[in-house]
């Protein structure tokens, strides 16, 4: 926490106020929040976020699942072997067409799958945020009130007779006795 300064304003209250670093949310201190120094360049959009083109995978999502070459799908054991140019060519083929086959599906499927995943994610946030959370918010209010009036009922009604119950079995004296 970085506030709580004491000063004339503060006092006589039993807490001091608390001061951002950035400053009031309604009277920025800080250049980039000020609407007088606010310019294009420091805007930052993150529906333009850059992206990288490089590393496109970078939570790993698919390490374990197309991660597959050549070696992995055609491999010859020790003692068959075919011709040394027909496994290269065979490897080249492989590794091109695969290569190719994915550029041209994701050129025609790719942008429609991404418009379709990206409408079905915002009605997924959608209904997340405007209706699960707030059933569940209204669920865990209501039952507090059910749950004080079934946690009376409980110990007006069965606490009396459990301790009944444990006085009764508290005289019970048991031995065991061989005979022979």
């Amino acid at each position: 926490m970085t506030g709580g300064n004491k000063n004339e304003e503060s006092e006589g209250f039993l807490y001091p106020s608390f001061i951002r670093e950035q400053g009031n949310i309604y009277k920025p201190k800080n250049k980039v929040m000020d609407n007088d120094s606010l310019k294009e360049k420091d805007a930052f959009d993150v529906h333009t976020k850059e992206i990288d083109l490089v590393n496109r995978d970078r939570k790993h999502l698919n390490d374990d699942v197309v991660k597959v070459d050549f070696e992995d799908v055609i491999a010859e054991p020790d003692g068959t072997h075919s011709f040394d140019g027909i496994w290269k060519a065979s490897f080249t083929t492989f590794t091109v067409t695969k290569y190719w086959c994915y550029r041209i599906l994701t050129a025609l499927v790719g942008i429609p799958l991404a418009l379709i995943w990206g409408i079905y994610f915002a009605i997924l946030s959608f209904i997340h945020i405007w209706a699960v959370v707030p059933c569940v918010k209204s669920y865990l209010i209501e039952i507090q009130c059910v749950s004080r009036v079934y946690s009376i009922c409980i110990h007006t009604f069965c606490d009396p007779l459990f301790e009944a119950i444990g006085k009764v079995f508290s005289s019970v004296r048991i031995s065991l006795s061989k005979e022979v």
